[in-house]
């Protein structure tokens, strides 16, 4: 029998878009722990965000940071010897262009355009805990970044700006907020941790959960790739492919009743 492996964006997914809470998915929490069926966590959060959430849903496998920029795979999780350096007992590896390289371009892209963006680099945690509504705890750990620079508009996205970022050998993607990053994505990072998967368990049927355009890459290396509707009933139209499942349901009630089938099939 294949094992089940299920890798997950968390807000407006596992997480709702405004209380951030998980509590509509808990019965289905609950069956994975029961049916040892890891939960991959794979998020434009930070690390210390992301260890935040492992607590409190009382997670043990790997995580995704940052839009895939890091692997943390605590140490021994897999018998293998696993490539990656040692850091606080995890091996982490780092797929991402470094924050300090990124935080420099995306302020020297700013001001050549003189463009009316702001990144978290230049909010206080008060502010980025006000545009999120995280708590202040959690806005502080939004703050230390490692792959990726979170920013907004002043108004409508800048295309001259987003086709800067590109020109200048970064990328960008989107979900509630905008990122830049190096050549990272969430499908590289899941296709790592597929393979690792395959050498500790042989057959594999992988499930994918996520809203948003930088879910994407996540989506389509995954067998069941699911669509959470978003709180006003909308779903992103920049993420659509054949055999993409639509929830009916929005956030972690969506999340839940996609999660649910994948255990029954």
């Amino acid at each position: 029998m294949a094992q089940k492996i299920i890798f997950t964006d968390l807000d407006g997914s596992l997480l709702d878009a405004r209380s951030y809470s998980f509590d509509q998915a808990l019965p289905v929490l609950t069956l994975l722990r029961e049916n040892d069926i890891p939960l991959i966590l794979c998020s434009s959060k930070t690390r210390r965000e992301i260890e935040l959430y492992r607590e409190r849903l009382r997670n043990i496998a790997p995580f995704v940071s940052e839009n895939g920029g890091g692997i943390f795979i605590p140490e021994g999780y897999f018998a293998l010897e696993t490539s990656g350096e040692s850091v606080d007992h995890y091996r982490v590896i780092s797929q991402g262009t470094s924050y300090v390289v990124l935080r420099k371009a995306f302020v020297a892209l700013r001001e050549k355009l003189g463009a009316a963006v702001r990144g978290f680099g230049d909010m206080s945690v008060a502010e980025i805990s006000q545009l999120t509504g995280l708590s202040q705890e959690e806005a502080a750990c939004a703050k230390m970044r490692e792959f990726d620079e979170p920013f907004v508009f002043n108004g409508d996205p800048d295309e001259e700006f987003l086709g800067a970022i590109k020109r200048a050998g970064f990328y960008w993607t989107t979900g509630r907020l905008h990122h830049i990053m190096g050549r990272n994505d969430k499908g590289q990072a899941v296709n790592i941790l597929i393979k690792l998967y395959e050498k500790k368990y042989g057959r594999l049927v992988t499930m994918g959960l996520g809203d948003s355009l930088n879910d994407l890459p996540m989506l389509q290396a995954v067998d069941q790739p699911v669509l959470i509707r978003r709180e006003d009933g909308s779903f992103d139209g920049l993420v659509d492919f054949p055999g993409l499942v639509k929830t009916s349901g929005t956030g972690p009630a969506g999340w839940g009743e996609a999660v649910s089938r994948f255990l029954q099939s």
